[in-house]
């Protein structure tokens, strides 16, 4: 069955200023087979939107849901707010799709690198593409999708250059001839398109930074996610933290 990604980011991707409070940036892919998610994931999510909201309008994003913000602030009700919890942990344990994700420690790159760091987003693109061939290979999947968020022409232009550069003429780790052997698209869409894929992957990007940002903290939905990471042969895992 064909794969389908999904692509989403939690935090600043810039370096010019870093956040104390919270400086990494995650990049994570939501990876599921198109019988599971078109059947099984999509139409659970849509009866929870309109269970809670009354509609299926509504845009799951981890942000205005951590802030109560928007459709979201029903979510001040502490009932309210812990059966939705609940559904949505049933969600994303529930059914079977695989992780693959990167963090960016921005201040220690910045640290280490000096005015030779790269742009968090391209590193962390190039580590997931890295991770995400293997995973096509064993699937023996020659042709994939990849969606992701637009964030503006600039933005997208710059990540598409990345993108295109990595899948052609490959990385320090994997030969450009063996990424040529699956063909990759990478297309930006608009938030409000409301795809269901893309929401789930961002739902999925801030937990694994706090993680990676304090390992010993209670998470209970790293908990939930930790079982999801691809794990390929040899070496391959499907989180990257770097440095």
């Amino acid at each position: 069955m064909p794969l389908l990604v999904y692509l989403d980011e939690s935090g600043d991707h810039t370096l010019e200023a870093v956040d104390k409070d919270f400086p990494l940036f995650a990049l994570a892919m939501f990876i599921c087979d198109d019988v599971t998610y078109n059947e099984k994931i999509v139409p659970e999510v849509s009866r929870l939107k309109t269970d809670f909201f009354g509609h299926e309008a509504v845009i799951l994003h981890s942000r205005e849901i951590r802030k109560t913000l928007g459709d979201f602030r029903i979510l001040t009700n502490a009932q309210k707010r812990q059966e939705f919890y609940t559904r949505i942990n049933k969600i994303m344990g529930g059914f079977d799709y695989t992780l693959i994700a990167s963090v960016i420690r921005k201040q220690d790159h910045k640290d280490r690198y000096g005015l030779d760091a790269k742009n968090p987003y391209d590193l962390a693109l190039v580590f997931t593409l890295e991770r995400l061939l293997p995973l096509l290979e064993d699937k023996g999947q020659k042709k994939v999708h990849i969606l992701a968020e637009s964030r503006g022409r600039r933005e997208d232009d710059e990540l598409m250059l990345c993108f295109l550069k990595t899948v052609s003429q490959g990385t320090e780790y994997i030969s450009s001839e063996r990424f040529k052997k699956v063909e990759f698209k990478l297309r930006f869409v608009p938030k409000n398109m409301n795809i269901v894929g893309m929401q789930l992957a961002d739902l999925v990007a801030y937990p694994i930074a706090r993680h990676v940002l304090n390992p010993q903290a209670e998470n209970l939905a790293y908990e939930i996610l930790k079982g999801k990471f691809y794990r390929g042969k040899g070496q391959v895992y499907g989180l990257k933290v770097f440095p």
